[in-house]
């Protein structure tokens, strides 16, 4: 069976993807996955420090649980760092478990 529920994806700065992480979780998303994460937009590439990398952080939530995320996100992050955010439908098998 498969249960209808949100992906969550944030691509942000490394250096403030711990905190954004247990933004998520305290916000109420039972886990996370991380990745690097590397691109261009429509500012150019991110100037940052040698080695400095951005992460792209992907979450699997209710929609309830996808809005107030992105609210936190438009109203903490979005104004301070270099961040995006986006929400895609997704059908998950076994999706008690993000619930």
């Amino acid at each position: 069976m498969l249960t209808p529920l949100k992906l969550v994806v944030i691509v942000a700065e490394e250096t403030i993807a711990p905190k954004i992480v247990a933004d998520v979780k305290r916000l109420g998303a039972s886990g996370y996955t991380t990745s690097e994460a590397h691109g261009e937009g429509s500012r150019g590439k991110r100037a940052g420090r040698v080695g400095e990398t951005n992460l792209r952080i992907e979450v699997v939530v209710g929609a309830d649980v996808a809005a107030r995320i992105m609210a936190h996100l438009a109203e903490n992050y979005f104004p301070l760092y270099a961040t995006i955010a986006w929400t895609s439908d997704i059908d998950v098998v076994r999706g008690e478990k993000y619930v």
